[in-house]
């Protein structure tokens, strides 16, 4: 636990001592487990009833990962099975064998399938080198979005993150803004992120995610949605410790003002695979596309695995050992 501790506060440091001008990104393959949530987001178009989604098969997430060699992460974004419901165990049981599979074939996981009790989120924490799970925020906003969404209650996201704090787990969450939330409300959020950082130290990054319609409703930001997001960055970026790695998902914001977004203090696009599963109306720019126009700007965008840099110490060492190899490979390849 000393070694741990300081493991911590070497890696910390180190951030705080360089800010370079580097944006990193993560080269990810998504696997859906199910899409199957007993959740009933008001705003969500990936959740199906519970009982009318299949659980993924092994099958079927090596072929899709077969198709995208390159991915270093494997995002398993689950919809949430209840944690009475009978299903529970079987579901739970999918989300190790995914991870184990996607470790075998040479990949790191990253789970984000909702609230864990403490015995399955130490048991994917031996697995995975990250885990996540959105804030979302506070509010009455989002009260009224969550009314139908019992995991979702305020107290239970909270105590999610402070249990990932207490097990060691680097740990991704986030905001979703523009759903009628107000600054103040915003604030709060980052405010009591911040709080838990400084106890526990265990987030690498804040996404900050605008929301967006789906189907038919779906357009890109505009400039006022554009420029509250941009006060959130820079918000965020003062209020939270400087470790903590701010992101944006690239395709939500407007390709020809990502430079205004890293200058307000994104430092990290997040994973980027082929298409965006829960917002598919919104395709995501190629590397090539993101390279060039990081470069004519002065940045520089540079591939990470799931786990931020300054994270890997902290990992159990078999995971260690796995993301230290894979990362000098991933430095290696040219997604340029």
């Amino acid at each position: 636990m000393q070694l741990h501790r300081q493991n911590r506060r070497r890696s910390h440091a180190a951030i705080r001592r360089s800010r370079d001008p580097v944006v990193r990104w993560s080269p990810s393959v998504t696997l859906v487990p199910t899409h199957a949530c007993f959740n009933a987001c008001t705003y969500c178009s990936f959740r199906r009833p519970p009982g009318t989604a299949p659980l993924l098969t092994t099958a079927e997430a090596r072929e899709q990962l077969a198709r995208r060699p390159q991915a270093s992460e494997v995002l398993l974004l689950s919809g949430e099975t209840a944690p009475a419901s009978p299903q529970r165990a079987a579901w739970f049981a999918r989300l190790l064998a995914l991870s184990r599979e996607a470790l075998a074939m040479g990949r790191l996981p990253h789970t984000n399938a909702g609230p864990l009790s403490l015995r399955e989120m130490a048991a994917l924490g031996r697995l995975n080198p990250s885990l996540g799970l959105m804030l979302e925020g506070l509010g009455p906003a989002y009260d009224r979005l969550h009314r139908a969404a019992p995991s979702k209650r305020l107290e239970r996201r909270i105590g999610q993150l402070v249990q990932a704090g207490r097990l060691g787990i680097p740990f991704t969450t986030g905001l979703l803004l523009g759903v009628g939330e107000t600054s103040a409300d915003r604030r709060r959020a980052l405010e009591l992120l911040a709080r838990l950082q400084r106890r526990w130290g265990h987030l690498q990054e804040v996404i900050l995610q605008p929301w967006r319609p789906d189907g038919a409703q779906a357009r890109p930001l505009d400039a006022a949605e554009q420029a509250a997001v941009l006060d959130t960055i820079r918000l965020a970026r003062r209020l939270l410790p400087p470790e903590v790695n701010l992101q944006l998902p690239a395709n939500l914001w407007p390709l020809d003002g990502l430079a205004d977004a890293i200058a307000a203090g994104i430092n990290d696009l997040g994973g980027i695979d082929v298409h965006d599963v829960i917002n598919p109306a919104y395709p995501q720019p190629s590397p090539a596309q993101l390279y060039a126009r990081l470069a004519a700007a002065g940045w520089q965008l540079r591939p990470r695995l799931c786990v931020q840099p300054a994270w890997i110490a902290w990992l159990p060492p078999a995971l260690r050992r796995r993301a230290t190899d894979l990362e000098v490979r991933l430095l290696a390849s040219d997604f340029a």
